[in-house]
């Protein structure tokens, strides 16, 4: 298996720093506690429960579905951590049984299942769990092409201290749709690298992965606000459900 296919390896590299610098989640929070109905919702890679223990608090039970421990060990020690069950594993085998009136994925995660097909796994076996009715919300951003060749033709300097200096670069698959991108980290000690990839989609072909599952979509926004969704908008909240049958 190649090291970017392992669904763990995220948590272990970044845990310590996750929750460095994340975006407020009070929008999406609101956005999703409307959806919940009366739980319980499943979030796809938990994480350190930057949504999940907030939605939590507002009442709506909540399970989790993360494939590092270490990003799970870093949600229980919070307040309320404890209470959310969490299933260690990939999240493309959503490996419960449900069935939940929502399941959400947010801050472009599903991006991190770069195997071929796994994407697409993710959003059958979501389809399985869900209850008749039921809502996948999946938050990404819209690939601008414009920042790959920015991305190609600089080196990004994290940061430069007396004790190290951590640079940045990013390798793209046009083709595949997939990016490589290496963190390095220079000390006198040695070299350390953090690797990360994704498997980029533009919306439309989101909603091929979500049809194929048998999910409609149902509304789209740029922001968790529910700002209208545009040619110029770089992030969506795609919110795809799962209809009832049709009467023969």
């Amino acid at each position: 298996m190649a090291r970017l296919d392992d669904p763990g390896l995220f948590g272990r590299q970044w845990a310590a720093r996750y929750d460095e610098g994340l975006p407020d989640p009070t929008d999406a929070v609101e956005f999703l506690t409307a959806l919940a109905r009366d739980g319980p919702v499943l979030e796809l890679a938990i994480g350190s429960g930057r949504v999940a223990l907030p939605l939590a608090d507002r009442g709506v039970p909540v399970e989790g579905i993360e494939a590092s421990p270490e990003m799970v060990e870093l949600m229980r020690r919070k307040p309320g951590g404890d209470a959310i069950a969490v299933l260690v594993a990939d999240m493309a085998d959503v490996a419960v049984r449900g069935p939940y009136p929502l399941v959400y994925l947010v801050f472009n995660t599903l991006f991190n299942l770069t195997v071929p097909g796994r994407q697409e796994e993710c959003f059958h076996n979501v389809a399985r769990v869900l209850a008749l009715g039921g809502r996948f919300v999946v938050e990404a951003f819209v690939p601008d092409p414009a920042d790959f060749d920015r991305d190609e033709q600089q080196v990004q300097v994290r940061s430069v201290t007396e004790e190290e200096v951590t640079v940045r670069l990013h390798q793209y698959d046009r083709a595949a749709q997939t990016f490589v991108r290496q963190t390095i980290t220079f000390t006198d000690g040695g070299v350390r690298l953090q690797p990360f990839g994704m498997r980029y989609q533009w919306p439309e072909q989101i909603d091929a992965m979500a049809a194929a599952a048998g999910l409609v979509l149902e509304e789209r926004y740029a922001t968790w606000r529910r700002d209208p969704f545009g040619a110029d908008s770089t992030d969506h909240i795609s919110v795809y459900r799962r209809p009832f049958p049709t009467a023969e």
